[in-house]
């Protein structure tokens, strides 16, 4: 078999994990990136995408050695290990997932001009059709149906790049002064954007759990072939995000225009200053790469969410059988869109809120999910002869290191 056709077999996990982190980190943070600071901003972005690599690395690492989870290492490092992370799961699963579904429905109303129906009515739309995808279609659906999306949203991505590109950038306002990067407002936006770039630190499992599924329908490959497919996903993730921030600076930079912290009044703006800047027919490719970097982003993560959460309980129950059948994962999918509906339509005011309380664990923990990973890869689980390279090892000190001193600065600023 050719080398790519062994690599076009093997796609899958590492493609997921690119649906899955190119959401509001990209679309929102990414082009906000361009917009405010300008190119500058291509050195944070794809210096967070190298330092982060080997926690989603051993994700894919450990369970292509062991043909077991990553949440499995949890349980065999210690109970402890495995409770802490089920708490981070739980905190995730109510606010990040309903939090996507909001930003979605308000991108599909707003890119397309639906009018007289609220933003509750059109998640509830969305939460049905992906999980009748998730339901019925199951994993290899996802997996063929993201294949399209990815596909789609690459090329209307590189064409709208290319397209500002062409047109150039835009022209600066008089006495156009560059926003300070290093003040207070500065880095609190760098760990932001560095923070959730490309994604959160404890969504490496989620590539495990894919990776698990798919060697059901398949040989499983080699860890060599695992990591090559793994690293076509985290290129794509990697080159997405510099994309949105070439688009952000070339039709934002310089125009002293504020930008709305709000992700859907956000993503209209983008929409209106770049069909402004390159002519109202491009307005199709800007609108498709939004929505489907949302859509498919809610897709992946409602998807693991439901595969994390019955993995963790299956593991706190290993008695119990049900929580590993078909049944239950169809029943899981379904809880997810009941109790985050419930959580759009209760607390949609305080979404935010709730979004920055799942933000703020998410930094905090980063680093130490980070070492549980390293822990994982490193330990008699695996020969010796599997675990990462001097390199690799040192790249992973210098993430948790870079992880740990902006979380301690971010709760820092939080608190005090």
């Amino acid at each position: 078999m050719s080398k790519l056709k062994i690599i076009l077999r093997n796609l899958g996990p590492g493609l997921l994990f690119a649906s899955m982190a190119i959401g509001t980190s990209h679309l929102v943070l990414s082009t906000k990136a361009g917009a405010q600071y300008g190119w500058i901003m291509v050195i944070p972005i794809i210096l967070a995408n190298i330092l982060k690599y080997p926690f989603f690395e051993f994700g894919v690492r450990y369970t292509s050695v062991t043909n077991k989870t990553l949440i499995e290492g949890y349980l065999h490092r210690g109970k402890g290990y495995l409770w802490f992370y089920a708490g981070i799961t739980l905190l995730t699963t109510f606010t990040i997932l309903a939090a996507l579904y909001t930003v979605t429905a308000g991108l599909f109303i707003n890119l397309f001009n639906i009018t007289n129906t609220s933003i509750s009515i059109v998640a509830l739309g969305l939460f049905l059709i992906i999980s009748t995808i998730l339901i019925f279609g199951k994993y290899k659906f996802l997996e063929i149906s993201l294949k399209f999306v990815v596909s789609i949203l690459f090329i209307a991505l590189l064409i709208t790049t290319v397209l500002v590109l062409i047109q150039g950038p835009v022209t600066h306002v008089p006495n156009f002064k560059p926003t300070p990067i290093f003040n207070e407002f500065g880095i609190l936006f760098l760990i932001g954007l560095m923070g959730w770039m490309p994604t959160a630190v404890e969504a490496s499992s989620w590539i495990s759990l894919w990776s698990i599924e798919k060697w059901k329908n398949q040989d499983k490959p080699s860890l060599k072939e695992s990591l090559q497919e793994f690293n076509i996903g985290y290129g794509i993730t990697t080159i997405l995000a510099v994309f949105f921030m070439i688009i952000g600076w070339f039709t934002l930079y310089g125009t002293n225009i504020q930008l709305s912290n709000n992700a859907v009044s956000f993503a209209d703006q983008v929409v209106l200053l770049f069909t402004n800047h390159i002519g109202s027919w491009a307005y199709i490719f800007i609108a498709i790469s939004a929505f489907a970097t949302m859509f498919s982003t809610c897709l992946t993560a409602h998807d693991a969410l439901t595969r994390v959460s019955l993995d963790i309980v299956s593991l706190l129950n290993p008695k119990t059988k049900i929580f590993s059948t078909k049944l239950a994962f169809g029943i899981g999918v379904m809880l997810l869109t009941i109790i985050n509906f419930i959580v759009i339509a209760a607390f949609s005011a305080n979404m935010g809120k709730l979004v920055a309380l799942a933000t703020f664990v998410s930094f905090i923990v980063a680093p130490i999910v980070g070492y549980m990973n390293l822990k994982n890869v490193t330990s008699s689980d695996l020969d010796p002869s599997f675990w990462p390279g001097k390199k690799l090892k040192i790249l992973t000190y210098a993430g948790i290191l870079f992880l740990s001193c902006f979380s301690l600065y971010y709760f820092y600023i939080v608190i005090f």
